[in-house]
């Protein structure tokens, strides 16, 4: 049995990235539409100050530690967090496997031509792996029935949606009993990376946990949202006593 974590009001599963592929397996057998989300420390603040958010968070059928700040918040309020388990790390771990698995995934999000590049980009890496459709980030609400019956008709076993959040998180839980795709995960930038237009990390900033300060000098522009880790660090602070 995985514990929950309650950070901020969200329950976080203390799973390591194995355990979360398996669960992620599980969902896919069950054959029915689930969700899952990659909850970092701004997701669960933005949650403390959007009760929609943080009702389809503790909604979803897993919620992975996306985040050494999520890590760090479980483990000060005492409770066991084996590891993080980075949204696009658990994407690249379920394109591994599916091959074998004979999984389909559908890439749904980010800028026109982005998803394109990281279909080709996982057909590069894992060979043999299906990836039966994509569709960019940018539509209208009048696009949105268009959007659902291709996604729909694709028959995929995972969804993988990078609209940002909560947009993605939001639009995933209004229509996932309707596009019946087994697993649907909000992946954020996952496709900019793929697609080798936004650079991740290094690996020692990574396992040194400044992963944050990597994409700040990259993208000045997001900057402001460093703000948001003090404001979460004291959160978390005021949670434990």
């Amino acid at each position: 049995m995985i514990e929950r974590v309650e950070i901020l009001g969200v329950k976080v599963d203390a799973v390591t990235m194995t355990q979360a592929v398996e669960r992620v397996e599980e969902l896919i057998c069950a054959g029915e539409p689930s969700m899952v989300a990659t909850a970092n420390a701004e997701m669960l603040l933005n949650a403390t100050h959007d009760a929609e958010l943080k009702r389809i968070l503790n909604a979803a059928d897993l919620v992975v530690p996306d985040g050494a700040g999520t890590v760090w918040a479980a483990r000060h309020l005492g409770k066991q967090m084996p590891e993080r388990v980075a949204g696009f790390d658990l994407v690249q771990e379920l394109m591994k496997v599916a091959p074998a698995r004979a999984w389909k995934f559908f890439l749904f999000g980010a800028a026109p031509g982005i998803a394109d590049k990281a279909k080709l980009k996982a057909e590069e890496l894992y060979h043999g792996i299906e990836i039966v459709g994509t569709r960019n980030g940018y539509f209208k609400p009048a696009d949105e029935p268009e959007i659902i019956s291709q996604i729909k008709s694709s028959r995929a076993d995972i969804l993988l949606v990078a609209l940002g959040v909560p947009k993605q998180e939001k639009w995933l839980f209004k229509y996932k009993d309707e596009l019946q795709i087994p697993v649907s995960i909000g992946v954020g930038g996952t496709f900019d990376v793929m697609a080798g237009v936004v650079k991740r990390a290094p690996l020692w900033m990574q396992k040194a946990r400044l992963e944050w300060l990597f994409r700040a000098m990259l993208q000045p522009s997001r900057a402001g949202r460093l703000l948001a880790l003090p404001k979460f660090v004291w959160k978390v602070h005021n949670q434990k006593s």
